[in-house]
């Protein structure tokens, strides 16, 4: 968590993105879509290339901005990812296809609360990648995790909530509940015995848990 004069410097320090990738950036800004914001995306395709996954797990799709980074990126790697909004699940496979990685990154629509049969039957994945409905982390985690290999590792999104998770008084009764929620999973996640996790201080928050 940094002033914004730090993430200025920050994200004028990343590297160029393709056209596409900034089309997509703008698009969605533009309609507020919620996509990881520019230095912890960067900072999580750090991450991925020191272990090269073969097969990720991205649950919350929204435009595919996150799958298509990280494809980018990992040219060997094979990507599922799960969206429930039918528009944002639409303007993905657009995008995703403009990216020449229809091949390789492949959408499930429907609540991935929903739809966890279709991926039980796919071979194990090496990364699961958490960011979508927040108060429903917990409940994705134990449902997907199953799905990981040993020694694979889960990435969880925003687990720091605009710094919300460590107010004593938040006035939105809302976001109130919901950085409780966050912080009930944060809680989860560091005394989960299967799991080792530490809670990075990149972009909104990012928990690295690794299977053991």
């Amino acid at each position: 968590m940094f002033d914004q004069e730090t993430l200025d410097y920050l994200v004028a320090l990343t590297p160029k993105r393709s056209k596409l990738v900034e089309e997509m950036e703008a698009d969605a800004k533009e309609h507020d879509v919620p996509i990881m914001d520019l230095v912890g995306m960067e900072s999580l395709l750090q991450l991925l290339q020191l272990r090269a996954p073969k097969r990720i797990l991205e649950i919350g799709t929204a435009i595919g901005y996150s799958a298509i980074r990280m494809a980018e990126v990992l040219p060997d790697t094979e990507i599922v990812t799960i969206e429930r909004d039918p528009e944002r699940a639409e303007k993905a496979k657009f995008y995703i296809e403009q990216a020449g990685l229809s091949n390789r990154i492949h959408l499930i629509e429907g609540d991935a609360l929903n739809v966890v049969e279709i991926l039980e039957k796919m071979p194990l994945f090496h990364v699961l990648f958490i960011d979508a409905a927040k108060g429903q982390y917990q409940r994705f985690f134990d449902l997907y995790t199953p799905l990981i290999a040993l020694g694979g590792i889960v990435f969880s999104d925003n687990v720091l909530f605009r710094g919300l998770v460590a107010k004593q008084d938040v006035e939105s009764k809302r976001l109130s509940k919901l950085a409780g929620k966050i912080n009930t999973y944060n809680q989860y996640l560091m005394e989960h015995p299967n799991f080792h996790t530490r809670i990075l201080p990149i972009g909104d928050g990012l928990a690295v848990s690794f299977k053991k």
